[in-house]
């Protein structure tokens, strides 16, 4: 994941103390570096004082934006003083990006005129006309802040992972591999209410690739992923001929998400790869999560948008889950379940190939490929979402995968996961028809996503909390 960058821009108001702006200029410099990003600025003496105020200056400042364009993922307007709206507004009413708004915090024994800022009031100024506008923003708690301060690194932090879920999100391309399975009209969704969001779906026939694998022959990149995947997790009991194939069926995959540039992918997973191929694919998926591309099951093409979120905000693998069993008699437990997707570095262990012990039981033989184990304990984010009336509808939510023990019967990668008020959740969930999937990723990010999905990304967030 390459570093952050913002572009800086400052304000200014004739009649405050324009020498504070200089000061500002040094001490966002140093707060942006501190914290691991990078940083773009215009030329001190491009206005006075480095800062914007008319007119003129804030058209100046967006005509070095856009020869800066792409170099960028996030303004940040800092407020040292009392802003110029109109100057604000013109700078980065074409911006392209997020924006934050920073504004400085007036200290007692410094209020006299040579050294007020004012900017508590001033930022109002700006949010009330970016508001009339419809320029989109972000506001942060504490109201001011200094950015020398360890809570505006915080307001950092999460302004960088809005900055990549906006980026991120925006004209991105999802491969379908293979149709909805028949049974399952749960993961249905309509491609051309994502379009309206810079989704793009990209179909492909489940036949042309059992066809290209079955077409493929021992190649070194076949050979190479063979040892991958060996040294990925425990192969050892999967028999010579199926980890060929399932090395084959991983070439295929990473071959269609170069030609067509696919950020993610969701797979058609049985029964035909079961019954044709005799392999099942759930540790090439868990393979693709670990290395950073969304990959989702039984064609959850929804799933693998909330995973993509979710990877970009927290830097983390993501990983589709079923809501598949209560945990004995606390209700605000829950056994989240899938047959092997799951990321290694979510894993407490190194999982295990087995066969599939769904298909083996009426066909064995068929299923090598699930990739067992369980969840490492982490603090969550969880969310899914559904098209519905042309619209994109998610929700998000946090909680905790848990220590609890899951016997070693239970087939699968599973975790147990604490959310409070659980039931009523689960109520909500299921009157507003999502489906029995959810998304996971470390990290609690529902105040980062909800501020991506909604601000910038025009999402329907509904609140299940």
């Amino acid at each position: 994941m390459k570093k952050t960058t913002f572009a800086l821009c400052f304000c200014n108001r004739g009649f405050m103390p324009g020498e504070l702006i200089i000061g500002a200029r040094k001490d966002m410099a140093k707060a942006v570096k501190a914290a691991g990003y990078d940083y773009i600025m215009m030329d001190e003496k491009a206005t006075r004082f480095g800062g914007v105020e008319t007119r003129d200056e804030g058209r100046l400042y967006a005509k070095w934006l856009a020869e800066h364009k792409g170099e960028y993922d996030g303004v940040i307007f800092s407020m040292p003083i009392f802003a110029d709206e109109n100057g604000a507004f013109e700078a980065l009413r074409d911006c392209g990006t997020p924006i934050l708004l920073q504004a400085y915090p007036d200290k007692i024994g410094k209020m006299g005129f040579a050294t007020r800022r004012d900017a508590y009031c001033g930022k109002f100024s700006v949010t009330d006309v970016f508001t009339q506008c419809k320029l989109p923003f972000t506001v942060l708690k504490p109201h001011v802040v200094d950015p020398l301060s360890k809570k505006f690194r915080e307001n950092l932090d999460d302004f960088a992972a809005v900055c990549r879920v906006v980026g991120g999100m925006k004209r991105f391309t999802i491969g379908c591999i293979g149709a909805r399975t028949t049974a399952f009209k749960t993961t249905r969704f309509d491609e051309i209410a994502l379009q309206k969001y810079d989704i793009t779906v990209e179909s492909f026939d489940l036949s042309e690739l059992v066809w290209k694998v079955q077409n493929r022959k021992l190649d070194k990149a076949v050979k190479d992923k063979i040892a991958f995947l060996k040294g990925y997790t425990n192969c050892s009991k999967v028999p010579a001929d199926r980890m060929e194939t399932l090395a084959k069926i991983s070439c295929v995959i990473d071959d269609y998400i170069a030609e067509y540039h696919l950020d993610a992918i969701s797979l058609r997973c049985w029964n035909e790869m079961e019954t044709i191929l005799r392999v099942c694919p759930c540790v090439l998926l868990s393979e693709l999560n670990n290395r950073g591309i969304a990959a989702s099951c039984e064609i959850d093409l929804c799933s693998a948008i909330t995973m993509r979120a979710m990877m970009l905000a927290s830097g983390q693998a993501a990983c589709v889950l079923d809501w598949n069993n209560n945990y004995g008699d606390d209700e605000n437990k829950v056994v989240l379940f899938h047959c092997g997707p799951v990321a290694q570095s979510l894993m407490a262990g190194k999982g295990h190939v087995t066969e599939h012990k769904m298909f083996a039981k009426g066909d064995p033989g068929s299923g090598w490929g699930s990739n067992e184990g369980r969840i490492r304990p982490f603090k969550m984010t969880y969310s899914n979402c559904q098209t519905k009336d042309g619209k994109l509808v998610v929700y998000v939510d946090e909680g905790e995968i848990t220590k609890d023990k899951i016997e070693n019967g239970y087939f699968g990668c599973a975790g147990v996961a604490k959310i409070g008020d659980l039931q009523n959740k689960l109520i909500k969930l299921a009157r507003g028809g999502f489906k029995h999937h959810t998304s996971i990723a470390p990290g609690h990010m529902k105040a980062v996503l909800e501020e991506a999905f909604k601000t910038y990304l025009g999402y329907e967030v509904v609140e299940i909390g």
